[in-house]
């Protein structure tokens, strides 16, 4: 069940629109099988120019248009979605554009939540468009492995610190808590991300979910992944556009966690050697991609 003005609702859905004509109403149109109780949707527009269809859209399903003078990224905008949400809402979903809810995925991800005051986040399973699945529950990359993924992943994709970091293979299918959980798709609890700032908006895009999973980890609160329900993944539509510009903005973000987990002086010369490698990383891959 949707609807923009139901002030009544505990539950609500936060999506960010970005050139996502083509995505959106697949997305709008999995919501209302996703919950059997009122559901408040909210869709923040990043770009309202440009022959954005977002408002129209919002409008056929009764949910609230927030459109944005500027594109402050995707955490940014989350934030901005949350803070129009009424005092009522409990639980938000945030989402983007590009995936497909399971039906009752909603009710799912709320009834994992209720089991612990102490779980603020709720991811489900993330399929790709093949049925297989998206590794979307990590843990919170350390330097070893955050080093060993970085320099091999794509040299040796099945190297051990990448398997570390990813937690693939059987657990990916395994009710369990993780690190941090994808913000392409999963439920937090309205009063720890308030009291926690939402989404760190230093972050364009990308590691948003990263630092958001770490922050929760650290505030004592419990990050729970619940492959029981998924949603699937249509794909980056604005990623493959811009390639080049996400490469950067990727690895932007990656030197941003480092220099904000790992602060200590000591630790420095590190913050510095992982600084530039990144940067040159990032230099090799937009080549590539150009």
């Amino acid at each position: 069940m949707t609807g923009g003005e139901q002030h009544d609702a505990t539950v609500a859905v936060v999506t960010v629109a970005y050139r996502s004509n083509d995505v959106l109403p697949g997305f709008l149109a999995s919501i209302a099988a996703a919950s059997t109780r009122p559901v408040l949707t909210v869709v923040v527009d990043n770009r309202p120019d440009e022959g954005s269809r977002a408002a129209e859209l919002a409008e056929q399903i009764g949910a609230r248009y927030v459109p944005l003078p500027s594109n402050p990224g995707y955490g940014g905008a989350v934030n901005a979605g949350v803070a129009v949400l009424p005092a009522a809402v409990r639980w938000v979903l945030i989402s983007n554009p590009d995936v497909v809810l399971d039906e009752g995925l909603i009710d799912a991800l709320v009834a994992v939540a209720e089991r612990d005051a102490r779980i603020a986040a709720v991811g489900p399973a993330v399929l790709n468009p093949d049925g297989t699945v998206y590794p979307s529950a990590r843990r919170v990359p350390s330097l070893r492995t955050g080093v060993g993924h970085a320099l091999f992943v794509n040299l040796w994709h099945d190297n051990p610190w990448t398997r570390r970091y990813r937690q693939d293979s059987e657990e990916a299918v395994t009710p369990r808590d993780a690190g941090w959980l994808s913000g392409a798709c999963l439920l937090v609890r309205r009063d720890v991300f308030d009291a926690l700032g939402g989404f760190d908006e230093g972050y364009f895009m990308y590691f948003e979910d990263v630092d958001l999973g770490y922050r929760i980890g650290k505030a004592g609160y419990r990050n729970r992944y619940e492959p029981g329900v998924a949603v699937t993944h249509i794909g980056g539509h604005t990623a493959a556009r811009d390639s080049a510009q996400m490469i950067d903005a990727h690895h932007t973000s990656a030197r941003r966690f480092i220099a904000r987990k790992y602060t200590g002086w000591h630790l420095w010369p590190v913050r510095v050697a992982l600084s530039i490698g990144l940067a040159v990383r990032s230099a090799l891959l937009q080549r590539r991609a150009r």
